[in-house]
């Protein structure tokens, strides 16, 4: 397998973002999932802590994902109609607002960010910056959860375009099969 796009399925480097990126995101919808419908229990400790620096790796994958997108555009398989691309553009664009927002409101609340022990940002002591937060805090979980419904919508979009006569089968294009 190639590590490149082809016209008739992305290669290794794709792939492996893709799928690293679906498991990252199973993750982060269990953090949420334990943070808001099983406070104080063992779910949220397990989960919870990690949302955070996962949603750092998320944001950089995607980053790097839009990137190698772009490296090999003219080599990627076509995109099969206005929807499907609409429909990515609207999922890679959540992928870098939802973290974008979260990491505007840690750092406009003065909290410290230190993911894997990395300093990313240093706290401050005073008020917190509202118009840092407040967007955070109105759209960040909101937009998670349609980011979750568009996630379920490529899903099933792509199972059906697989199992309806007539419609392209999308899914060896990413699974790396015929």
């Amino acid at each position: 397998m190639s590590l490149n796009d082809s016209p008739k399925r992305y290669g290794s480097f794709t792939r492996l973002l893709h799928w690293s990126m679906a498991l990252l995101l199973i993750w982060q919808f269990l953090s949420a999932l334990a943070h808001y419908g099983f406070e104080d229990t063992a779910f949220e400790s397990f989960f919870w802590p990690t949302h955070k620096p996962l949603g750092l790796i998320l944001i950089v994958l995607t980053v790097i994902r839009l990137g190698w997108a772009l490296v090999n555009l003219s080599r990627r398989p076509p995109s099969i109609n206005l929807a499907a691309k609409l429909g990515h553009v609207g999922l890679y664009g959540l992928l870098l607002l939802i973290p974008a927002l979260a990491l505007l409101r840690q750092y406009g609340s003065g909290r410290a960010f230190e993911p894997f022990g990395l300093p990313l940002m240093s706290g401050f002591d005073g008020d917190k910056i509202a118009w840092m937060v407040e967007p955070g805090n109105l759209l960040h979980g909101v937009l998670g959860w349609v980011l979750l419904a568009m996630i379920v919508g490529h899903i099933g979009m792509a199972l059906l375009h697989r199992k309806q006569s007539g419609q392209i089968n999308v899914l060896p294009r990413m699974w790396g099969k015929d």
